[in-house]
């Protein structure tokens, strides 16, 4: 398509149409199909259809010096997006981190591991599949499969970590995997735990009780004692960014962190002490999921928009497919793994689940199928060790196999 813009109306059209993605996106988010949506993924969906309409007229236009700068500007709106993202998740599940993790590190913490090293090996695998029929180079198809591997797991952070670890030049392909993937990563999980306990006829109501007794989620009570830096908790939250990014800098060899790392450490910490003192470190619940949702939304928007320059171009139905097996693999040996080797029960199986994918559109599903948020409890003593360990297994890949 032929637009034509200029500097003065390429910078309001782009603003304009940032606020225009986030509203279709919600919309789109909103369609159901026999109770499965796409919830918030909706704004990427829209932002990478976006970019593949736009993206190469207005950054031919936005240029200051003869340099595009929307790189540039949708790099700073995915920052500031994944900032806020992942340290309100480190501050949610923060507070019933060090508990479960005590308590439950074979049932939960480990099948965390299980299902990240078996997407992990499910990459590796397409890597030196996809090296026999690609035409891409080496590096290209690795950032390509390790964007499909953080899409099929459903990962903003491990999306995040291998675009940083590519580096400039081949992130815009680390996107277009992630865009790739991400559409049957959410809907692969929502699908999974609304018809397992229909395959295997489970008794909801006996199953729920099973998760209820055995629930060792903590929440942690206010203290009107305390004293807040703010009405709504912006001040500790910024601290927990800074020492995120600062944390997240650091360099052991050729291994970071990286902001995404960093910001979800030190959310968690945060959130598990809560205070210093009489001071008091944790936000108000209402903001940490106002800035997690906002985060998220921030972060999908410029991630969709820049991958959606090279979309048509990169795009292959094979990607697909290798999408659905990084999805489904890790997936179904979780699921073998929790209910055959753990021994767990229904519930707490599917929950741990959903926190080893790091599915949170299927979190939600699984809590309307249970008809009890207990099940969330499991979800947030596996998410953690999912999500550092995705990231982890992000970097390795791009590290050994580029």
């Amino acid at each position: 398509m032929d637009f034509t813009f200029s500097a003065a109306t390429g910078v309001p059209f782009l603003m304009l149409c940032m606020f225009a993605i986030v509203a279709v996106g919600y919309l789109l988010g909103r369609v159901t199909i026999k109770g499965v949506s796409l919830g918030t993924a909706g704004v990427f969906i829209v932002a990478l259809v976006f970019g593949c309409l736009f993206y190469k007229d207005l950054s031919a236009a936005l240029t200051v010096g003869g340099e595009s700068f929307i790189s540039g500007a949708l790099k700073i709106v995915e920052n500031i997006g994944l900032m806020f993202f992942v340290t309100a998740v480190g501050f949610i599940a923060g507070p019933g981190f060090v508990a479960n993790f005590k308590k439950n590190f074979k049932s939960y913490v480990l099948l965390g591991l299980v299902i990240i090293v078996a997407g992990a090996l499910a990459c590796i695998g397409c890597i030196l599949i996809g090296r026999n029929f690609s035409d891409l180079t080496h590096a290209e198809l690795t950032a390509m499969m390790t964007g499909i591997f953080s899409g099929a797991l459903t990962s903003t952070p491990a999306f995040s970590a291998a675009k940083d670890a590519v580096g400039a030049g081949l992130d815009s392909i680390v996107s277009t995997g992630y865009g790739i993937a991400y559409l049957f990563g959410v809907v692969g999980v929502v699908l999974f735990v609304q018809l397992i306990p229909k395959i295997v006829r489970a008794d909801v109501a006996a199953e729920r009780a099973k998760i209820t007794a055995t629930d060792t989620g903590k929440k942690r009570v206010q203290n009107g004692k305390l004293i807040e830096m703010d009405d709504y908790g912006f001040m500790p939250l910024a601290l927990a960014i800074l020492i995120g990014v600062v944390v997240g800098s650091l360099k052991f060899g050729n291994f970071s962190l990286t902001t995404t790392g960093g910001c979800l450490l030190s959310g968690l910490v945060f959130g598990h002490f809560g205070r210093i003192g009489k001071i008091s470190l944790m936000p108000k619940a209402t903001t940490l999921k106002a800035m997690r949702e906002l985060g998220l939304v921030f972060f999908l928007m410029g991630a969709g928009i820049s991958g959606g320059s090279r979309f048509i171009e990169l795009f292959e139905g094979i990607y697909f497919v290798y999408g659905i097996i990084m999805t489904v693999v890790p997936m179904i040996i979780g699921f073998l793994v929790a209910k055959y080797v753990l021994k767990l029960p229904l519930f707490n199986n599917l929950g741990s689940l959903t926190g080893g994918m790091t599915s949170t559109p299927a979190l939600g599903t699984l809590i309307n199928v249970a008809g009890t948020e207990d099940v969330a409890s499991a979800y947030a003593a596996t998410y953690p060790i999912a999500l550092i360990s995705v990231v982890f297994a992000s970097q390795l890949i791009i590290i050994f196999f580029s």
